[in-house]
């Protein structure tokens, strides 16, 4: 038709089931892997802010995930946070590779920085399909 195929997407069961989840926690793991310890090498000094920030989003989101029925303005508020976090990281990423430049795979990050870019825009899509919802009267 448009020259899109059109995919289902699978039913949400868990936060685990979010492309959002699945994407930072995996940019999370590429972090602690392969980042942090170079960073580490070059002494880096902002290294444990930026691990923990990557870790921060995922939880986030995960955590936004299992209250937004409960309290649908804090489900809302940490959907923020995971996208100020995205934000953050791809200052921490950008400032990195300022400093150390072809000290450390700059294809790994700028691959991190447009992924956390992408995914930023994946929750803030999440965030407006959870604000249609009616928060649940107390």
């Amino acid at each position: 038709m448009y020259g899109k195929t059109f995919k289902i997407k699978k039913p949400v069961r868990s936060f685990r089931d979010l492309e959002v989840y699945q994407k930072t926690l995996e940019a999370s793991v590429v972090i602690a892997k392969d980042i942090k310890p170079r960073l580490e090498e070059l002494k880096y000094s902002l290294t444990e802010n930026l691990t923990n920030c990557s870790m921060s989003i995922p939880l986030f989101i995960s955590e936004g995930h299992s209250i937004r029925f409960g309290d649908h303005k804090l489900g809302i508020l940490l959907l923020e946070k995971a996208m100020a976090g995205c934000n953050k990281m791809i200052v921490y990423l950008e400032q990195a590779k300022g400093i150390f430049g072809n000290k450390i795979d700059s294809g790994l990050v700028d691959d991190l920085v447009r992924k956390y870019a992408d995914v930023r825009t994946k929750i803030f899509r999440l965030e407006k399909s959870w604000q249609k919802f009616t928060p649940p009267e107390k």
